[in-house]
């Protein structure tokens, strides 16, 4: 079989390959320390969810109050607050 042929199953599994994930910025606070933030707040029972958004650059937080109720709030990587 010639070389270029004996190439293809790698390049297949090259093409399968999921895309890199950007992350947050250099100058961004750590997760732990945005999390933190909320939780110093009192009011969070437990994170639902917790995901960074490639596109507009931000986290992604969901979670639900100790007296009830959901709540979805994006918040900026470099200054840890809630977005307006």
């Amino acid at each position: 079989m010639p070389r270029s042929l004996a190439a293809l199953p790698l390049l297949g599994l090259l093409m399968l390959a999921p895309p890199a994930l950007a992350a947050p910025p250099s100058d961004a606070k750590p997760l732990s320390e945005i999390i933190k933030m909320l939780e110093d707040r009192g009011d969070v029972a437990y994170f639902e969810e917790v995901e960074w958004d490639d596109d507009d650059e931000h986290w992604d937080i969901e979670y639900v109050r100790t007296g009830g109720g959901e709540v979805e709030i994006e918040v900026d990587p470099v200054f840890g607050q809630p977005r307006r």
